[in-house]
């Protein structure tokens, strides 16, 4: 198994667990738990992989990240109070997750020869797809759509990893740097509690 096979399933485990999270809050059933945590785990990556015609997709190819998503929902059902706890170490997971499903998603997309910028958008929507998924389903505000740097630090990694790859065809370090990039600006955006600007009709 390579690092970034094991980190992939990390960040579908992760995402997971934020469903259910999520599916806690509403007092779903053990079934809603799995179904909600689906969204988040597979979501994205999934209309990914359709954009691409990149088919079957990738969990039908590889059943391994099925079983991960409902072993993360399942074990979240029994211990989401327990998690809860945990919640910055949750919010660190989850930015490795965003970070990681960045850049996944845009190499894939290198990989099927798309434009760069097309490339950048496959990482975008593979790294925050599912979570906005998981706020649909579950009746709330989409995450990627509210003030929070979430979708904006995956664009960052996608951009850097996507450039470094063209401009040093070194997929490695290019991976690393986008990774690195998209993780450091959501760290530091829960840490400081930074947004991006709402729109608003007062003046000035």
């Amino acid at each position: 198994m390579s690092l970034l096979y094991a980190m992939d399933l990390f960040g579908t485990a992760v995402f997971a667990v934020s469903g259910g999270l999520m599916a806690a809050r509403k007092r779903y059933d053990i079934f809603g738990f799995v179904v909600v945590a689906l969204a988040p785990a597979v979501g994205g990556g999934t209309l990914r992989d359709i954009a691409l015609g990149a088919l079957p997709v990738f969990w039908v190819q590889d059943v391994a990240y099925l079983w991960v998503t409902t072993l993360a929902a399942v074990a979240t059902f029994f211990l989401a109070k327990r998690i809860a706890r945990y919640m910055g170490a949750l919010l660190v997971a989850d930015a490795v997750g965003l970070a990681l499903f960045a850049v996944v998603g845009a190499d894939k997309a290198l990989l099927f020869g798309t434009r760069p910028e097309i490339a950048v958008a496959m990482g975008v929507v593979t790294a925050s797809f599912g979570g906005m998924m998981r706020d649909v389903l579950c009746r709330e505000e989409p995450l990627i759509l509210r003030r929070e740097i979430y979708a904006t630090a995956a664009i960052l990694g996608a951009v850097l990893f996507v450039a470094v790859d063209i401009l040093t065809l070194n997929r490695a370090a290019a991976m690393v740097m986008g990774f690195a990039a998209a993780l450091a600006l959501r760290l530091f955006a829960v840490w400081r509690k930074l947004s991006l600007p709402v729109y608003s009709e007062e003046e000035g």
